[in-house]
């Protein structure tokens, strides 16, 4: 090796150890395993801690209809499943099975990432927590819950700011820049800590932007009001409730902390399914009221607020919205990898898709999602 060479070797060994000290004492250690993993995957159940929201003993099969899978969808949609790779198509007509479809080895016992569907899931759980009377109302201020919002402008926000993505916090929604705070919380082990950082640095309720450390603190606020866990929570109001047939999976930072409520919620298509059509009935399973229909009125009628261009949000308290598409009124929850379970109350329809790619948006919406709902719409009466 000649002087050169080794004067370059010994300079990088020297940068990578000065960059190691420094990830060390900037408590940025997540960051190795943010550059191993690379990105967000579909199974990173495998990578994380766990913990189980168990089904009841006794499971609420879905019923299969008359024409289950006879049903022929567009060619261009089989194709747009292939090309963004997805595992999971499922659509439920009238309370039965109309059509499903599996790819890659998946299943419809196959645990799979929800990611962001958990924000519309944490907002249910806000629902089932102000009718249980453990949080009195919307309105009331984060700092009720979280003494650390008790701290200058963040005793502004309330609950409804978080559920209307308004809390006006520092948050960072990058998912590619290995430092910024939502790789931090996706594969640090301290959320608690990560949130206790977040300054309000724009008044609440004026915008919307879209923060997963918005529905991050709604989760840490559900737990604080029923003294439970969310994965807890979430068995005992949804899991059980809904005769989910398989047991269900969140990730945690560490384990005994706090669930990702933003993301990591694991499961299946049929038992995703369950989800919408709480939401398709107002929030009564079988006649029983788990959410009051108020509350999900509210939760899938647009907010009212703009985005940063000006735009209508079209968003409600946690699930996407879809007014007046094509003279339908739609509403669903998404993930960052094209996880979706899409509503369409005029035609009593839910539509569970799961994958490992999103297409490009179209007025802020996924295009897989406008083929999914155009191609049920041609196919159901």
């Amino acid at each position: 090796m000649n002087r050169k060479a080794k004067r370059f070797t010994v300079g990088g060994v020297l940068l990578l150890g000065l960059l190691a000290a420094w990830l060390h004492m900037a408590d940025k250690n997540y960051v190795y395993k943010a550059l191993v993993y690379n990105f967000a995957d579909i199974d990173d159940n495998l990578i994380f801690d766990q913990r189980t929201v168990d089904a009841p003993g006794k499971a609420q099969p879905w019923p299969q209809a008359a024409n289950y899978n006879k049903v022929v969808f567009p060619e261009k949609l089989q194709q747009l499943h292939e090309e963004l790779e997805s595992v999971a198509f499922l659509v439920i007509h009238r309370d039965s099975i109309l059509h499903e479809q599996y790819w890659d080895g998946y299943s419809d016992e196959s645990l799979s990432n929800s990611f962001s569907v958990a924000k519309s899931i944490v907002s249910i759980l806000v629902g089932a927590a102000l009718r249980d009377g453990a949080i009195k109302t919307i309105d009331q201020p984060v700092a009720d819950f979280l003494p650390s919002f008790k701290e200058g402008n963040k005793k502004k926000i309330t609950i409804k700011h978080l559920l209307m993505m308004s809390s006006g916090l520092n948050w960072d929604e990058s998912y590619a820049n290995p430092l910024s705070i939502t790789t931090e919380a996706y594969y640090g082990t301290n959320l608690k800590k990560v949130i206790k950082r977040l300054e309000a640095v724009e008044e609440p309720g004026k915008q919307f932007s879209y923060k997963s450390g918005d529905t991050q603190i709604l989760g840490m606020v559900v737990e604080a009001a029923t003294g439970k866990s969310l994965s807890r929570y979430a068995e005992d109001k949804l899991w059980k409730p809904l005769g989910a047939e398989h047991d269900a999976e969140w990730s945690v930072d560490n384990p005994t902390s706090i669930e990702k409520a933003y993301c990591c919620f694991f499961s299946n298509a049929r038992d995703f399914a369950r989800i919408g059509k709480l939401y398709l009935n107002n929030g009564i399973w079988n006649g029983d009221t788990i959410v009051d229909p108020a509350y999900v009125r509210e939760s899938i009628t647009p907010n009212g607020l703009f985005n940063a261009s000006g735009k209508p949000a079209d968003y409600g308290y946690q699930w996407w919205l879809l007014p007046n598409y094509k003279g339908q009124n739609i509403f669903y929850a998404r993930g960052i990898l094209g996880q979706y379970i899409i509503v369409i109350p005029e035609k009593d329809v839910i539509i569970v898709r799961l994958g490992k790619k999103r297409g490009d948006r179209i007025n802020g919406h996924p295009i897989e999602v406008l083929a999914m709902i155009d191609a049920v719409n041609e196919v159901v009466e």
